[in-house]
């Protein structure tokens, strides 16, 4: 009676479309399903519900058909990379918004349109590199709210929409490649609005850029700043003289071709406060200021202000945060009651006016220093040497063989010579007998016998 339930269960395990299947040319393991290298032409019929990962990288899917992902409610990583994709068909991601990670790179992508990532407002990084992506239409990142990398590198691209980028609409946003594309000339006054957080880590290496004084202002505000998206690759930064590839200098190591360009104040960063810099030690508590544009002009007809910090460590901070070395005040002041090393990074508070739409952001970078190794006191250690140096003299003083005249041993008549050296005639500091006399001559360790030695020896010269 009892083998009816464990054979239904044993038919739910095998039967296709179950939530616990898993396809014939796919691994299974925990929550992660890998279909890759399976020579897939298309998805397979039915894949788990339960997958957090899906590989289906280096096969041969030319076409993904809308809603492919509907059955995967968990599906945070998604990989396809090394396939043979076109184009997305729209609503190709309907109903996975909780994908986080999503690889199309090295791919065959022509264009990249503005509903392909439509509702992927948790994405947090996008790759699509190594493509044929010639074109990026304007709205195609503008519901990836959460945005924190996006990798365009070789691709085809000569123009970008840099306009789309803002503070209130990608507020995480840290890096964005695109180097090794084609884009000769670019809107530099949408550039210079980008956010201080993508200007920092905005990659532009390997392109065909016109050498002109706005392309060279920009970049040496970038280098004044140190920014690593420059200074890691200086000599893959090149222009070209009228737009003659020939005609080729790396402008960040010569820049004599620019010397008649003005270049004005640094480039103005409307919306983003100037980065600071706070160096504490180790177990000091630290209190970070979120005086923002907007912060500075709280009641100016704005509504409430509300501040969200990202930390480096431990991600977005909020008032209600269950954190008791973490405080967050009502003006925005971000408190650390015991610093850490491992808080050291760069710290992101943004600052929102919901009732008119605007965002602002302030950028803290913290250093925490371990404490330094406990040392001496000066003053004690002079002190003690000073006590030591009193007690070696006065050591020297009394310990010495008394040279008064009542101690003082009878030097012998000049007429009688001395026949035998006695040894008992001698007062040295420390008493000793003949056979610890020898040792005492052979020791270089002991303590005013060796001058005393020679002033012996020099006026107590013993006959053969």
């Amino acid at each position: 009676m009892t083998s009816g339930p464990l054979l239904l269960l044993l038919l739910l395990l095998v039967l296709p479309g179950s939530e616990a299947a898993c396809p014939s040319v796919c691994l299974c393991l925990s929550d992660t399903v890998s279909c890759s290298s399976s020579g897939l032409a298309k998805l397979p019929a039915s894949l788990p519900s339960f997958s957090v990962t899906l590989d289906l990288s280096h096969n041969y899917l030319s076409w993904l058909f809308p809603a492919s992902f509907k059955r995967m409610p968990r599906l945070e990583n998604l990989r396809m990379a090394h396939n043979q994709l076109g184009a997305l068909a729209e609503g190709v991601f309907r109903n996975a918004s909780g994908l986080r990670r999503l690889d199309l790179s090295s791919n065959r992508l022509r264009a990249v349109e503005r509903h392909y990532f439509q509702g992927l407002w948790r994405l947090e990084e996008l790759l699509l590199f190594n493509n044929k992506i010639a074109q990026v239409e304007g709205g195609t990142l503008s519901g990836l709210s959460s945005l924190k990398k996006a990798y365009f590198s070789v691709n085809q691209i000569t123009d970008f929409p840099f306009f789309s980028i803002r503070d209130h609409s990608h507020p995480f946003l840290s890096m964005l490649d695109l180097s090794s594309n084609r884009m000769s000339r670019l809107p530099w006054e949408d550039v210079k609005a980008l956010p201080g957080l993508v200007q920092r880590g905005l990659y532009l290496h390997n392109n065909s850029l016109v050498c002109d004084c706005a392309m060279y202002s920009v970049f040496w505000h970038w280098d004044l700043r140190g920014y690593d998206s420059l200074r890691d690759f200086a000599d893959e930064h090149t222009c070209s003289v009228r737009g003659s590839p020939r005609s080729s200098i790396r402008f960040l190591r010569h820049s004599r071709f620019f010397r008649n360009c003005t270049v004005k104040k640094p480039v103005s960063l409307p919306v983003t406060v100037l980065l600071s810099h706070v160096t504490v030690t180790e177990g000091q508590r630290v209190r970070l200021d979120c005086q923002t544009s907007l912060a500075g002009a709280g009641g100016g007809g704005g509504g409430k202000l509300s501040f969200a910090w990202l930390s480096p460590g431990k991600g977005r901070l909020a008032r209600d945060a269950n954190d008791t070395l973490i405080s967050l005040f009502a003006n925005g002041t971000l408190e650390i009651g015991a610093t850490e090393v491992n808080d050291s990074g760069l710290y992101v508070c943004t600052a929102a006016d919901a009732k008119r739409a605007l965002n602002a952001t302030r950028e803290v970078n913290v250093t925490v220093l371990p404490p330094p190794p406990e040392a001496f006191n000066t003053g004690y250690t002079t002190l003690l040497g000073c006590a030591v140096t009193t007690v070696a003299v006065l050591a020297y003083l009394y310990m010495t063989p008394c040279r008064c005249g009542c101690c003082k041993q009878p030097r012998p008549p000049p007429a009688v010579p001395i026949a035998t050296y006695d040894p008992s005639t001698l007062t040295p500091v420390f008493s000793a007998s003949v056979r610890e006399h020898q040792k005492i001559h052979t020791s270089k360790h002991v303590a005013f016998m060796e001058p005393r030695r020679r002033e012996e020896a020099a006026g107590w010269a013993p006959e053969s």
